[in-house]
């Protein structure tokens, strides 16, 4: 990593958007992936309860691509606190040895607590290409259309998860 350092021994850029991926890999993808399929599925419900047959799909995939994202994208950066105290110990309430892995994530982890802007731009980058994705695949919208709200999607995607990160993390 240090061979990325510039002389006053501060991250690269190309440094910050690897270990903003890597905090992103550390969320909690399983619960996200439940509380999207859930959001998702209230979603289409209430659509075709209200006969919006057309776009109800759309509507509901986007809906939960955007849960998914949110969960998982704010569970990696609170995830440093919570995973740090469980990772020291087994199912058995045993300690468990720090192996090198524990602690290059929980430095992650840390790191992502620190800096939660670049760690939200990863999920909300993919909220704008995913919503896009489905609006091309599944609605009606017009590319153009789809950009658009792809781009606010993602900037809300990615406020959320920053905010969330920055008014959680502990002060000194």
């Amino acid at each position: 990593m240090s061979g990325h350092m510039n002389h006053d021994g501060e991250i690269s850029r190309s440094e910050r958007r690897h270990l903003a991926v890597a905090a992103v890999t550390l969320g909690p993808w399983r619960t996200a992936a439940r509380a999207g399929a859930i959001g998702g599925a209230v979603v289409f419900g209430l659509n075709l309860m209200d006969g919006i047959w057309l776009g109800a799909l759309g509507e509901a995939l986007s809906f939960a691509l955007m849960l998914f994202l949110i969960v998982g994208g704010a569970g990696s950066i609170l995830g440093g606190r919570a995973a740090t105290s469980a990772a020291s110990t087994s199912w058995t309430g045993l300690p468990v040895p720090a192996t090198s892995e524990t602690r290059a994530d929980r430095r992650i982890q840390r790191w992502a607590a620190e800096h939660p802007w670049h760690v939200a731009a990863v999920p909300g980058a993919l909220m704008a290409l995913g919503d896009l994705v489905v609006s091309q695949a599944v609605t009606t919208r017009s590319f153009f259309g789809g950009v658009g709200d792809a781009i606010w999607m993602g900037v809300l995607v990615w406020l959320v998860v920053a905010l969330v990160g920055r008014f959680s993390t502990r002060k000194g």
